[in-house]
């Protein structure tokens, strides 16, 4: 049996690496559900299958052969026994939120409220990316409007430099003219 030797223990940046991006979802795969509620792979299928109503197609999907093998070459070692028969599961945050619902051993609780806060944590950290990034834009548009004006700026001193070589024009004597 796959087994998890604490729970409540499992720390969050944990959870995220095991969380991908897959058809443009946020996903965690079967097998690494198995090992976090430490139960066999095959027992998770069993039980997803019997519940088949509770997860459409947002909330988990059957990876295809090219996604499946994608991921696997990623992996930089594959254990013995892990070539797998049959695809991957892969779970969105609320097909995880569901397994909930027909997973009720302790563990399976706690490890799901610790995948919970770690989908929460990688949401808010995207948030805080696309924030930045707006920021970014923002400021941008303000130093492109900077360098028209910096341009001028360089244009009136190279005039005034232009000016300073010409000799100055004449100037009207200073006082009071007399009048004979």
């Amino acid at each position: 049996m796959e087994e998890n030797s604490n729970p409540k223990l499992l720390p969050e940046d944990a959870i995220i690496q095991k969380i991908y991006w897959i058809r443009g979802e946020k996903v965690i795969l079967d097998t690494d559900l198995a090992v976090l509620f430490g139960i066999h792979t095959k027992a998770l299928k069993q039980a997803v299958r019997r519940n088949m109503e509770r997860f459409p197609e947002d909330f988990m999907f059957i990876l295809l052969k090219d996604e499946f093998d994608s991921l696997r070459s990623q992996f930089v070692t594959l254990k013995r026994g892990q070539h797998a028969k049959y695809l991957s599961f892969a779970f969105t945050e609320q097909g995880v939120a569901m397994l909930s619902g027909i997973l009720s051993s302790k563990q399976a609780i706690s490890v799901n409220i610790a995948i919970m806060r770690a989908f929460v944590q990688l949401r808010r950290f995207l948030q805080t990316n696309k924030e930045l990034a707006r920021k970014m834009e923002e400021l941008e548009k303000v130093v492109a409007g900077h360098d028209d004006k910096i341009r001028l700026i360089f244009q009136a001193i190279k005039q005034m430099i232009e000016k300073k070589d010409e000799p100055p024009p004449p100037r009207k004597p200073i006082g009071y003219n007399i009048v004979k």
